[in-house]
């Protein structure tokens, strides 16, 4: 038998337990509700800025130089057909077909990787706009379950051509230079929408390491890429593919 002390001890430990829980549930219930609302917003409204900005203006403070982010937003009909085909020719070739996850690009990877080769990224644009617009860098699995939440809330709540749009108006594309307008203007000195095909395909070919590639000085490995990606985007079908979107 407890004594009365025991029985209080207990009765105090399970009322805590029970606080806890209903407080964590509490946070959950507030953590949905904010993303949900969160991501039905940037279904309409321009994204101001995005976690990858942010990340890449405290790393310019704190290395003690200045920072000043390109970044114009412009609407899908003032974006070149071309770069949209780009990019889903070099990232992501079942983006009509998915629905934020492509189980068989993670299938070919892994075997890939088992076979010797190195573990390459199989993320979809979906994911991409996820881990740009909400995400910190890392690879924790409190992030993971995070990128997979906002993935599946994107999938749900926009349109692929909103997908798109936003990708293409937020992805890294040089030191401070974001999103496709800023690009095409920075290397080729015109708005995005008269990006011709081989320009929005040197564009997209940087796209593994923008930091490091130049659109406007490629290397021999970009100018490769770019080839591939020309026949990709062949192989597609042309800019008549971007018109299902």
């Amino acid at each position: 038998m407890f004594s009365r002390a025991q029985r209080g001890a207990v009765r105090r430990s399970r009322s805590l337990a029970r606080r806890i829980l209903v407080r964590a549930l509490q946070i959950s219930g507030l953590i949905v509700v904010a993303s949900v609302l969160a991501t039905l917003g940037l279904r309409w409204i321009p994204p101001f800025t995005t976690a990858v900005m942010l990340e890449r203006r405290l790393e310019a403070w704190r290395a003690g130089r200045a920072y000043q982010p390109d970044h114009r937003w412009v609407r899908w009909e003032r974006i070149s057909p071309n770069a949209a085909l780009a990019v889903i020719a070099a990232e992501d070739q079942n983006f009509a077909a998915h629905r934020g996850f492509d189980f068989d690009s993670i299938q070919k990877a892994l075997d890939e990787h088992e076979h010797g080769r190195r573990l390459r990224g199989a993320s979809t644009i979906s994911q991409q706009v996820v881990k740009n617009v909400f995400l910190w860098s890392g690879r924790s699995f409190v992030r993971k379950g995070l990128e997979a939440w906002f993935t599946v809330l994107v999938e749900l709540t926009w349109s692929k051509r909103r997908i798109l749009e936003v990708y293409l108006n937020i992805i890294e594309l040089g030191d401070g230079v974001f999103g496709v307008e800023a690009a095409s203007r920075r290397y080729f000195g015109k708005p995005a929408a008269q990006l011709g095909p081989e320009e929005a395909a040197l564009i997209a070919a940087v796209l593994p390491n923008p930091l490091r590639l130049k659109a406007d000085r490629p290397s021999a490995y970009v100018k490769e890429r770019c080839a591939w990606i020309l026949r990709q985007m062949d192989q597609l079908g042309g800019t008549a593919f971007i018109k299902r979107f």
